[in-house]
């Protein structure tokens, strides 16, 4: 009897080791897999600084990205470009252009459409990489645009018919019967902010079960115990008196419920209640993580009693994190955010005089420092604008967007507010936040799947994707393993090449790709010529649910509206209609082939009536055939002595591939400036060429050669190039000058940096437009320290 209860006791405890085991490598399977994913899944944060938050068509949207990595907020060096739309309450695109990236920072203009009429808009900006996830990541703001030419209704709003959204948020996801939940609520207008009102959750029969009432931007919370079986819903009543009805979240017969709240100053605390299917104690594991960093790991055992997680606030990171609890299958049941307060800011002081005479010098001293003391070297876009007055949203503040705005989902109406006057009040109001406006950016399901997650879009970090499929004319399936050739006359010349794939798709990486450009697509026509092209759009098919804010404009500001378009009109009249453009330095003025092995400049020769007595007298490396009425050229081996090809080289005009000799023949040799030779196999991409011979014309334009009607050639705008913002100079000499100048925009500067010793001074000149004027300031440090400032002065009418 005692061995039989001693081998039981043995066995029990093998089995207690064996589930422990397990259980820890279930736990370390966890870490493994969340490592692996956040390895490959990184994070870009975008953060774009504009002049100004209004605009009448026929100005200018000047802009500063900032790119930076979702977990630190240092600068990124991923993405090489960037995309900037604006968007109507439809979603259609208005304007849209791309800019380029260095180091982590671009930045560049575009012209408001004339075509647009009067409203709120979005702008947006992303990178090919963001385009892997949620369109919610996104930087996105909202511009008001104005157009004065065109009668439009100043308050449709008002029109509307009234409605509100409310929304309620059980902490951790789900009501659960017999078990009190805390329940978050958030209630906006057709405007997108908070309204007041008084409420109440009603059951069944219409008994008022629990009363609330919003505490900021209507945002608040309730505690609820519902009742099994229980279905209910909440009634609202307006400061108009105005009573709405709306849905109430389903209560759960089973299921788990989450509580996170501070323990002390050091800990935070996870309870996890749950009611079961079975009696038996349940393993449900916990991941918090901060923007994909800062992983804690846990497991517990959940029965009758609650399951708590002890967490230290040292471990977790500064900002948002996200805290979920999985059951033993790693489905996900609970999910909230918690917010950790950032201890720094950089704080940004602009010393400026408060009032100066039109056309006169500013000189603006810009001092940066960590937490007040510190001098910090920084990156800075100092924006100067006419505060005339007229109604619109205010800018994004860095520091506010980075750690609050860009990590949750929705419009967050005034998120500075939650970094000032920190106390009990703002903390209980942000943790709200953290639960009516928590979203998943992380689809589980991808992360602890069997395989290693792959992304469809690639970063862009050596150029820019041109996206095509080749498909069959015939009957418009995809073209499998064809070559295409992409080119544009461009000097120096560039060629790429793909070979499409099972779904007729080729992606050419195009580099120094600037400005708008004229672009040629084929495929060997020498072989294919029953193909066609169909290039796709770069920018993002996805959307976020945001809403654009509804449009209103104060009639009373009619005078100011009409000042400002008049100066508008009179700015494009008499300053520079064309912004100065940075010349574009070529790195490399070879062609993509390098350096030719052979090179004939034909002035240098005497001139030869046929482009085939060129070839034959002069170019040593080409032999000229002719079979069944054809020409062809052969390429002698530069490697192997008295060997040549038995195939055509790839032939170029102007760095456009011609697979036509016939036509090179045809070509009168006087319009033909140089020709260019590659003497051996040439590798480019996944193909091989036996040789290269290259025609360069005159002026790099084909000069009238004309190209096989089944190449697409078609228009398409690269990278925007470089723009210098614009603004005159006053000095004893011109500072009388009769051009009238009645800018609102007085001075653009995306790049201020300030030294070690945090110090900057920026300078620019008033213009005759009197009234006050607004300087927006922002920054970020090399560590991710970002900071904001906003001053103002006035300017007088300068006497004569």
């Amino acid at each position: 009897m005692k061995l039989r209860t001693f081998i039981c006791g043995l066995l029990a405890l093998a089995f207690y080791n064996t589930s422990y085991a397990q259980d820890d490598a279930m736990l370390a399977s966890i870490r493994q897999r969340f490592g692996l994913y956040t390895e490959r899944a990184v994070q870009e944060k975008l953060f774009v600084h504009i002049d100004r938050p209004f605009y009448l068509v026929g100005e200018t949207i000047w802009f500063k990205a900032y790119n930076l990595n979702g977990a630190t907020h240092r600068f990124l060096d991923l993405s090489k470009v960037a995309y900037l739309e604006v968007l109507d309450s439809e979603n259609n695109a208005v304007l849209q252009t791309k800019f380029a990236m260095v180091d982590g920072r671009g930045n560049g203009s575009a012209m408001v459409p004339s075509t647009l009429v009067s409203g709120k808009y979005k702008l947006r900006c992303y990178t090919n990489w963001m385009k892997n996830f949620s369109a919610e990541s996104y930087f996105e703001t909202s511009v008001a645009i104005l157009n004065p030419f065109v009668r439009f209704d100043p308050d449709r709003a008002s029109k509307e018919e009234t409605r509100y959204d409310v929304q309620f948020f059980p902490e951790g996801g789900h009501l659960v019967s017999g078990i009190e939940s805390k329940v978050a609520f958030r209630a906006v207008g057709v405007d997108g902010k908070g309204i007041k009102f008084k409420g109440a959750v009603l059951n069944q029969q219409n008994e008022t079960v629990r009363e609330f009432e919003p505490e900021l931007n209507g945002i608040g919370y309730l505690k609820l115990k519902p009742e099994e079986n229980a279905v209910y819903k909440a009634a609202i009543t307006d400061s108009k008196g105005q009573r709405f009805e709306y849905q109430f979240p389903k209560v759960e017969p089973r299921g788990y419920v989450m509580e996170v709240k501070d323990s002390t100053s050091a800990l935070v605390k996870v309870t996890v209640t749950g009611k079961l299917e079975s009696e038996d104690p349940a393993t449900i594991y916990l991941l918090a993580h901060t923007r994909q960093a800062n992983a804690v790991f846990g497991k517990k055992g959940l029965g009758k009693n609650p399951a708590v997680f002890v967490l230290e606030k040292a471990k977790l990171g500064e900002g948002i994190s996200q805290i979920t609890i999985f059951n033993e299958k790693l489905k996900p049941v609970c999910e909230r955010l918690y917010f950790k307060r950032p201890e720094k800011q950089l704080a940004i002081d602009a010393q400026v005089g408060k009032s100066f005479i039109g056309r006169e010098k500013v000189a603006m001293n810009i001092s940066a420092a960590v937490g007040q003391a510190l001098p910090a070297w920084s990156n800075l876009s100092v924006a100067v604008y006419l505060d005339d007055s007229i109604q619109y949203q205010p800018q994004h503040d860095m520091h506010s967007y980075l750690w609050l705005t860009a990590d949750l989902k929705g419009d967050i109406e005034n998120p500075g507010y939650y970094f000032q006057n920190v106390n009990q009040d703002t903390d209980r109001q942000l943790d709200n936040l953290m639960l009516t406006h928590g979203w998943r950016r992380l689809q589980w399901d991808k992360v602890f799947g069997g395989q290693l997650v792959s992304f469809e879009h690639l970063p862009e970090y050596d150029g820019h994707f041109i996206h095509a499929r080749v498909l069959n004319r015939a009957d418009g399936k995809p073209a499998v393993n064809k070559d295409a050739y992409l080119a544009s006359l461009d000097v120096p010349a560039r060629l790429y090449v793909d070979r499409s794939d099972n779904e007729g798709r080729v992606k050419f990486e195009v580099r120094q790709f600037t400005g708008p450009k004229e672009i040629t697509l084929q495929t060997d026509l020498a072989y294919d010529s029953t193909y066609r092209f169909e290039v796709a759009t770069p920018f993002s098919k996805q959307f976020s649910t945001t809403a654009v804010p509804s449009f209103f404009f104060d009639k009373t500001q009619e005078n100011q509206l009409l000042t400002r378009s008049v100066n508008m009109q009179t700015g494009n009249a008499f300053l520079p209609r064309l912004y100065t453009e940075k010349k574009a330095v070529l790195t490399d003025s070879l062609p993509f082939f390098g350096v030719p092995d052979e090179k004939y400049f034909l002035d240098d020769f005497t001139r030869f009536p046929t482009m085939e007595e060129v070839l034959r007298e002069y170019v040593k490396g080409i032999l000229v055939r002719r079979r069944q009425k054809e020409f062809h050229l052969r390429m002698i081996d530069k490697l192997v002595p008295n060997t040549y090809y038995t195939t055509d080289p790839l032939m170029l005009l102007d760095g456009i591939p011609v697979f036509d000799a016939d036509k090179i023949i045809e070509m009168d040799p006087l319009k033909v400036k140089k020709i260019e030779l590659i003497s051996a196999r040439y590798f480019l991409g996944p193909m091989t060429f036996t040789g290269i011979v290259s025609f360069s014309t005159y002026r790099g334009d084909l000069s009238g050669f004309e190209l096989d009607p089944k190449v697409l050639v078609m228009p398409y705008e690269g990278v925007q190039a470089q723009r210098e913002f614009y603004a005159p100079k006053y000095d004893s000499n011109n500072a009388n000058s009769r051009i009238a100048d009645f800018r609102n925009l007085l001075h653009w500067a995306p790049n201020v940096t300030t030294g070690k010793d945090g110090k900057a001074t920026v300078e620019f000149y008033t213009s005759d437009q009197t009234g006050r004027y607004k300087v927006v300031i922002q920054g970020i440090t090399p560590d991710g320290t970002a900071g904001s400032k906003t001053v103002s002065f006035d300017v007088r009418k300068r006497s004569l």
